[in-house]
């Protein structure tokens, strides 16, 4: 009997996800397009959150067709909530190449995956292990722990030298007989066991981590670059005239474009009156690199009053604007503020 040439890292974080695996609905299918919307789901948003959007999302649009072919507002709507808008626009963008470039059938190997916009050499090596069973290892956050711990690497994983250094270490641990199995046990063993705070006296790979040796468990990975955090001040002002409130569109470069909201005053609102009760509003935003902070003030303009209406704004009734993506921190504020009459009918769905 030929005896099996797996690496035994590999063959014990395989065994583990045997036994510790989540049941997930992407796991039960080899359909590269569910694969695919699953992983741009999850880059940066975590599996609970991630889970009702996927299946939202895959009952609205089935296939890349549908994905293609849908009017931008209609996805927008349904990834309202999840952030981080340049995925929904980078998917349909993708898709709608698929349709173009692949004769609407999704690509299978690795090298043509990685063209479709919104897609990295992390997402191609998962497509195309997970769906297409190629020898491609996967490396994100989870992975760069796992190995930086277990092997003892010490590469700062904020360096331009990182992917290289793990994608290569990676690459030969990962069995060719079975490529799927593999990325997802050491992702899945990064995210439930291996984890920033980790419970090392249950871990099956402790006798030979290099990290629980050495008592440096919490010193590796090595990440020394800190995306620097800007600071805004956002204003909304809630406009509300013969039952109609005053909203825009996103244009432009924003990152939350084609999602609509309130009258916005940015960083300029010092005339407001501070010393009068705003809203509630929500707690701090904080994204990946911007800290927002947001006050709410609703205004009622008598019926018979002329206002000059902003460039870009429109009046528009409240169920209208319930039906238009919103960007998740207008969701916290309207949740938060469903004791204002306007706001009642203006749905925080999705949250």
């Amino acid at each position: 009997m030929q005896k099996s040439s797996i690496h035994p890292f590999s063959a014990t974080i395989m065994a583990w996800y045997t036994d510790h695996q989540r049941e997930l609905p992407w796991r039960q299918t080899k359909d590269p397009y569910a694969i695919w919307l699953s992983e741009i789901i999850l880059q940066q948003t975590r599996v609970a959150q991630g889970l009702p959007y996927y299946e939202r999302l895959l009952t609205a649009f089935p296939t890349v067709r549908d994905l293609a072919e849908a009017p931008e507002a209609s996805l927008l709507r349904l990834w309202q909530g999840l952030g981080y808008y340049s995925r929904a626009r980078n998917l349909q963008k993708a898709a709608q190449l698929v349709m173009r470039d692949f004769n609407g059938s999704f690509p299978q190997t690795y090298d043509d995956i990685i063209t479709l916009p919104g897609v990295g050499p992390y997402t191609a090596a998962a497509i195309a292990s997970f769906a297409f069973d190629e020898a491609k290892a996967v490396v994100d956050g989870n992975v760069f722990r796992v190995l930086s711990r277990v092997f003892g690497v010490e590469t700062d994983i904020a360096s331009s030298a990182a992917r290289g250094v793990f994608t290569e270490l990676a690459q030969s641990l990962i069995p060719t007989e079975d490529p799927a199995g593999f990325n997802q046990a050491i992702m899945e063993f990064g995210a439930l066991q291996c984890t920033p705070s980790p419970d090392c006296s249950i871990c099956p790979l402790r006798i030979s981590c290099a990290a629980f040796k050495e008592k440096r468990v919490n010193e590796l990975p090595i990440k020394s670059k800190k995306t620097k955090v800007k600071e805004i001040e956002m204003n909304y002002l809630i406009i509300e005239q013969n039952g109609l409130l005053l909203v825009r569109e996103r244009v432009g470069n924003s990152i939350w474009k084609g999602l609509w909201e309130f009258y916005l005053m940015e960083d300029q609102a010092d005339w407001l009156p501070y010393s009068r009760k705003a809203l509630k509003s929500p707690p701090v935003h904080l994204l990946s690199h911007r800290k927002i902070k947001c006050e709410a003030w609703h205004v009622q303009v008598p019926d018979n009053f002329a206002l000059a209406i902003p460039e870009g704004y429109r009046w528009m009734s409240p169920s209208e604007f319930e039906s238009k993506g919103k960007p998740v921190l207008l969701l916290n504020l309207i949740t938060d503020n469903l004791d204002c009459p306007i706001l009642q009918d203006i749905s925080p769905t999705y949250l």
